[in-house]
């Protein structure tokens, strides 16, 4: 049974999917998208039901289209997220195949392009963009043996309070996720330990001004790369409940129970590491540094924003940071459930091509890899500090079709089929 045949295939049809869908749209290249769910299906059934954008609606967005019922300083709720990349897809027209699995993309033999097998047959594309972002396969640490409390789960798979066991829950984790469920927990009047590690802890607003807008006038989600060690550091901040600045303070005077690093578990006992104190000041001096780089920029350009002095002053430390817990008997404390806010991992094992580096991870130079005509989108980092966000990814995605653009030029230099061969859907 003969091919399909097109000249890019896309998988993955979530924000950078459909970003780069718009882009090659633009371009004129023929392409098709394969999605094995729906589109922007991670953020309908693999988030809890509480999600919100960690971004406000006027940031978090593609410059085509708006949050139509969306106050632009609102945070838009995982479900209106996901409707938000269908109605964009609809926009653009984007050929998006939903239900179709990539299961292998390997290189043609003696000739150009790759054969690309999905649950619905082969297709024959001449370039091959990655599309499946960082969320792909989530990471727990293996710590905590099975059996040792009667739920543990990642936070992928956490929807509600009412889906734990009655109990104590130990959230581990203090990122974006990891802190939004253990607040959701502890107000649902739960008792709640959250496990902090090394994290930044950015201004949810100041001087008026979201955190969002304040990385962007300050250059810094165009950072290229990220400060020494600091590549998978966790971002804390949340869109929850309107949208707030993450504080460790608050949260451990509002009944949270903060604990260092999880490092080990030994017949029932779980040990943290004595690094709570070093994290959580670690973070407030991320905080702190971004609070001052706004008032010199307010100062050099004359705005005139509200001044807020008591953004400045950190309230008194608990006692909890104080006076560490380092052992927790599990059983002892209640401990029914253990929330696992642990980060993702990529899994490129249907990407059967020489793209990736001794340690297994993508190697690309702002998503153009080592592997002629393959290419990687959506990931941290891509070309810049905001290339896994949504409006990053956009941008990163219009960088990729360019350079398709310019290999196809390339390629139909001396072709038997003239000059416009490239522009026609056909692959040698």
């Amino acid at each position: 049974m003969p091919s399909e045949k097109t000249e890019v295939v896309v998988v993955g049809a979530g924000q950078a999917g459909v970003a780069m869908s718009e882009h090659l749209g633009a371009h004129g290249i023929p392409h098709i998208v394969l999605e094995r769910h729906r589109i922007a299906e991670r953020w309908r059934s693999e988030r809890w039901d509480s999600l919100v954008a960690n971004g406000p609606a006027w940031h978090d967005r593609f410059p085509g289209l708006e949050f139509s019922d969306v106050d632009p300083d609102a945070f838009a709720s995982k479900e209106r997220v996901a409707d938000y990349f269908v109605a964009y897809a609809e926009k653009i027209g984007a050929p998006i195949r939903c239900g179709v699995e990539v299961t292998s993309v390997r290189k043609h033999s003696g000739r150009s392009g790759f054969r690309v097998e999905t649950s619905e047959g082969a297709i024959d594309a001449r370039f091959v963009v990655a599309a499946t972002g960082p969320f792909q396969r989530p990471l727990i640490p293996p710590i905590v043996p099975d059996g040792a409390v009667p739920v543990q789960i990642h936070s992928s798979g956490y929807r509600n309070p009412e889906q734990l066991p009655e109990g104590a829950v130990l959230v581990v984790g203090a990122g974006s996720s990891g802190v939004q469920i253990a607040d959701e927990l502890r107000r649902s009047g739960r008792r709640v330990l959250l496990s902090v590690g090394p994290h930044d802890r950015p201004p949810r607003e100041y001087r008026g001004r979201d955190f969002c807008w304040w990385l962007g006038v300050l250059g810094l989600w165009d950072a290229q790369t990220p400060p020494q060690g600091a590549g998978h550091v966790t971002i804390a901040v949340s869109g929850a409940r309107g949208g707030h600045t993450v504080d460790f303070r608050a949260l451990a005077a509002d009944g949270v129970e903060l604990v260092g690093l999880t490092a080990s578990y030994d017949n029932g006992v779980l040990r943290f590491a004595p690094d709570l104190a070093t994290n959580i000041t670690l973070g407030d001096g991320n905080y702190l540094a971004l609070l001052r780089a706004a008032d010199e920029y307010v100062e050099r350009i004359g705005l005139d924003l509200p001044e807020e002095p008591e953004a400045h002053v950190l309230g008194p430390e608990p006692d909890c940071v104080s006076n560490p817990l380092l052992e927790l008997d599990l059983a002892a404390a209640g401990v029914t459930s253990i929330v696992w806010a642990t980060g993702f991992a990529s899994d490129y094992s249907w990407l059967e091509v020489d793209a990736f580096d001794e340690n297994g991870r993508p190697d690309q130079r702002r998503g153009v890899s080592s592997e002629p005509g393959v290419y990687f989108l959506g990931l941290p980092w891509l070309s810049r500090r905001g290339s896994s966000f949504i409006w990053g990814v956009w941008h990163d995605a219009r960088y990729v079709a360019d350079h398709i653009t310019i290999q196809r030029s390339y390629l139909a230099y001396g072709s038997t089929d003239g000059p416009g061969a490239a522009s026609r859907a056909e692959v040698n």
